[in-house]
């Protein structure tokens, strides 16, 4: 039998984001109320909700001060449990957001914990004499100083998320309990935040320096080591074995043979992960030093990541979240050919097996921000890097031309309801982007040939056809280097699907495929047309074809 999550369709919600109820410029759990038709009538399964607990907001609400309570700005408890109820009247789950690699630094445990060395706290963080070199993700090294007690704790991400200890069992029962409590309330599962870096080497050697960077690379050291797997199935048995839940795991730096160990059903870890491997393919090193898309590459990674966990594991699928820049801008085009790359890009990722995340906003092809400054950014990752940068003898010039290419606030910005916003009343909390004119959900549902309906499309055929759940991939041309194609095949049926990532047109045949044998065209954004043995592909053209 089909796990239920594997014919669903994920969108996630940044709640800062996405509807103010109040005026107060900031998203809400009301807002997510009032919006609830519109998802069902887009025909997603599961709301993913980005963190909506407790927190001072120095990383938007992935450092928690209190994992029990709700974020006012965002709303009370009952407005959750409302939300719940209302969305499931909607056929619509709820996921929430678990972030347990760290806390906030105004979390109670962890002002107890630095407060005293005999603090009951003390172990659920990690605090060292003298620190190794590890640099964190948000710049700058992995450890502060604490002078009450004239030791180090470690921050894998800013200083004020300080990393929790996983070898407390103690501490590990308490998230536990944690956990029970929210699914005691109806949600149907977990994102698990940067859920591969719990388990740390306690030997916390120094990392590998490379020519000219300050600090050394921990990872080999607290990313996807043995240790977090045994976490895993402990959490599996203490909260999620007793129930038909949800969880995908953020794991950045794993490989489809990790991704196997943590997606595989026998060993009962997770549901599915996130990789980020394609997210790197337009990368030069650090995620800042910008190359162009090399779609042989991106190929070659699908390609890998649905062979090797077919019939062992299971694949998220994704383009966007609130850490990636827009798609359509990034590996579509968003000007003259917006609509077509916006469909293109859905249809090459939503027909691989998986099930697809659908970021908000993506389903109406929203884009990058052409932001004026440094001061109209919000993200304090992109605001480190900015400092480091020019601490670094950078210019800010060439700085921004990187932020401008990969900061996250380009998927922060305000959901584009209508031709004047639509978000709140009053002054959103990150500028609305200026195309909000053109592009909004009004214009969308109004317009029968928008993006909308291609996500809609896309998300029913995930739902009723057996082939785009289960069928076999292969992929086909693989060196081509503006074309994506590839064949998905079960008992019964066998589908082509084509997509070209490039404003060339092509007339292509297929040595393995007769292209008079294709009958019909399950899905198309328009540019793909047959004519006898050829088949004709426009500027971002896509479609699927049954063969």
């Amino acid at each position: 039998m089909t796990a239920w999550w594997k014919k669903s369709s994920v969108y996630q919600i940044y709640p800062r984001s996405f509807q103010d109820s109040n005026g107060d410029g900031i998203g809400d759990l009301q807002g997510i109320m009032q919006r609830l038709p519109y998802l069902e009538k887009l025909g997603i399964d599961i709301i993913w909700l980005g963190p909506i607990y407790d927190s001072p907001n120095d990383d938007n609400g992935y450092d928690i001060r209190d994992y029990q309570k709700i974020q006012k700005e965002f709303g009370s408890l009952d407005d959750f449990k409302q939300l719940v109820t209302a969305a499931k009247a909607h056929g619509i789950g709820i996921m929430m957001d678990l972030v347990v690699n760290h806390t906030s630094d105004e979390h109670q445990w962890f002002e107890e914990a630095r407060s005293s060395r005999t603090s009951k706290y003390r172990d659920y963080y990690i605090f060292k004499e003298q620190p190794n070199n590890w640099g964190s993700f948000f710049s700058g090294s992995a450890w502060t100083y604490n002078e009450p007690t004239d030791d180090y704790y470690l921050h894998l991400f800013s200083t004020k998320q300080p990393d929790l200890n996983w070898e407390n069992s103690e501490m590990r029962q308490v998230i536990y309990d944690m956990m029970k409590s929210w699914l005691k309330l109806g949600i149907v599962g977990f994102r698990m935040d940067v859920i591969n870096l719990i388990a740390k080497d306690e030997r916390f050697p120094d990392g590998e320096k490379q020519d000219g960077e300050l600090y050394g690379d921990g990872s080999p050291y607290y990313m996807n080591l043995l240790k977090v797997h045994d976490y895993l199935k402990e959490m599996y048995k203490e909260v999620l074995a007793d129930g038909d839940y949800v969880t995908v795991g953020e794991t950045p730096g794993t490989t489809p043979e990790s991704a196997s160990v943590f997606t595989n059903p026998h060993d009962k870890e997770l549901s599915m992960i996130f990789t980020f491997e394609h997210m790197d393919v337009d990368s030069e090193g650090p995620k800042w030093h910008h190359k162009p898309l090399d779609l042989v590459a991106l190929k070659q990674i699908f390609e890998r990541w649905q062979r090797e966990l077919h019939g062992t594991g299971w694949n998220s699928l994704y383009w966007n979240n609130h850490d990636q820049p827009r798609v359509v801008s990034r590996f579509g085009q968003d000007g003259k050919y917006r609509v077509q790359s916006a469909k293109m890009l859905a249809i090459a990722l939503h027909l691989m097996q998986g099930t697809p995340y659908i970021y908000q906003g993506e389903e109406i092809g929203m884009t990058n921000v052409d932001f004026q400054s440094i001061d109209e950014y919000r993200d304090i990752e992109t605001l480190n890097y900015y400092e480091e940068q020019l601490a670094n003898g950078k210019t800010a010039e060439l700085t921004l031309q990187d932020i401008a290419r990969k900061s996250r606030d380009h998927a922060r910005t305000p959901m584009q309801w209508d031709e004047t916003g639509g978000f709140t009343t009053g002054t959103p909390w990150i500028r609305m982007n200026d195309n909000v004119t053109q592009i909004n959900v009004k214009a969308a549902l109004a317009d029968p040939n928008s993006i909308f309906y291609t996500y809609q499309q896309l998300i029913q055929l995930r739902k009723n056809e057996h082939i785009v759940q289960h069928g076999t991939f292969e992929l086909l041309l693989k060196e081509h280097p503006q074309l994506f194609v590839y064949k998905r095949q079960d008992e019964q049926r066998t589908w082509l699907v084509i997509a070209n990532f490039s404003e060339q047109t092509f007339a292509q045949n297929f040595a393995t495929v007769d292209v008079t044998q294709l009958t019909k065209a399950i899905i198309t954004n328009g540019g793909v047309r047959i004519d006898g043995e050829i088949i004709h592909i426009e500027p971002y053209g896509a479609a699927v074809f049954e063969v």
